[in-house]
């Protein structure tokens, strides 16, 4: 087996994205499914421009490619990553909102309540989140009932109160948000990391995971993958606080400096940029030698994880 060049991973990470949007956008076709009435067509509009059109889909990517690493990554585990960036864009939606971050740009387009309302803004992610969980019920993503409960569970346990959603809780109450003064409250690093497990990283590691059970992966190998989505969660992590706070906003496609503005605590705040450079650095090498079980099967989630370190958006 030759060796995975950077070519060849950029092309499988585009091609998981080609095939993702082709997904999604038969996903969000007007005509309703059996058991719906019918899609009203500013909210299906709405969610089509959540949705369509940007993004690395990097979650679909890991999901795909754990799944592949047991021969695994059909079309079942494209639906399952399409079930997870529905996820993904509903917070993205809700977390733009006023009521929480209060953004105006995401991708270098207008956020979905600028672009509409926060009244559809805040009913295209409700409809997107019962999507995903809508895919994974299907028989089309894998005719093992017990695969899809398993994958059900797996996503629910990520991104409900004791993953994302307590997650971005946390940061809330971090930004003073519910304190008389309204003052911004210091966190820790352990305080800091468990907030961000859990707002950003739970999802990340959950895509592994959903890949590993369609793949129906052995114990000892579930764990390997484990160690590799936590620590690729902290490494996304990182690598999104130094954004934050060195990149600059037409080349990250939102706004930046916006931590440091609101006195949040971050890995680059409490430890410095240049520390923080070289956690990011270890947590790579912790990712890549969690992966020493598959071999050079593992390449490409390997270079998953460099990617992420490095990248510019």
């Amino acid at each position: 087996m030759n060796a995975l060049t950077q070519n060849d991973f950029f092309a499988r990470l585009d091609g998981t994205a080609r095939a993702i949007e082709t997904l999604l956008d038969g996903l969000l076709a007007p005509e309703p499914l059996p058991g719906e009435i019918e899609r009203p067509a500013r909210l299906l509009e709405a969610m089509r421009y959540a949705m369509l059109g940007g993004g690395k889909r990097l979650r679909p990517h890991l999901v795909v490619e754990t799944a592949r690493l047991f021969g695994a990554g059909d079309e079942g585990a494209l639906r399952a990553g399409a079930a997870v960036e529905c996820i993904h864009g509903y917070s993205l939606v809700h977390d733009d909102l006023p009521a929480m971050d209060d953004d105006a740009l995401r991708r270098g387009k207008p956020t979905l309540h600028k672009a509409y309302d926060d009244a559809t803004a805040i009913l295209a992610g409700d409809a997107l989140q019962t999507l995903a969980f809508d895919i994974l019920a299907d028989e089309a993503t894998h005719p093992d009932p017990a695969i899809r409960v398993e994958l059900t569970l797996a996503l629910a346990r990520s991104s409900g109160l004791g993953g994302m959603v307590g997650g971005q809780m946390l940061d809330l109450e971090a930004e003073g948000r519910f304190t008389p003064e309204g003052k911004p409250i210091p966190g820790d690093e352990t305080s800091t990391l468990r907030l961000q497990a859990m707002k950003t990283g739970a999802i990340l590691a959950s895509s592994v995971q959903m890949g590993a059970i369609l793949g129906r992966a052995s114990e000892a190998e579930r764990q390997a993958l484990a160690v590799y989505g936590r620590a690729l969660g902290q490494a996304f992590q990182i690598a999104d606080d130094l954004l934050d706070a060195e990149g600059e906003a037409a080349t990250v496609g939102k706004a930046t400096g916006k931590d440091a503005a609101r006195g949040k605590s971050t890995l680059v705040s409490l430890l410095g940029a240049s520390n923080a450079k070289a956690r990011l650095s270890g947590l790579v090498d912790e990712a890549e030698g969690a992966l020493s079980v598959f071999g050079q099967r593992g390449d490409v989630l390997r270079q998953t994880a460099r990617f992420v370190a490095e990248r510019r958006s």
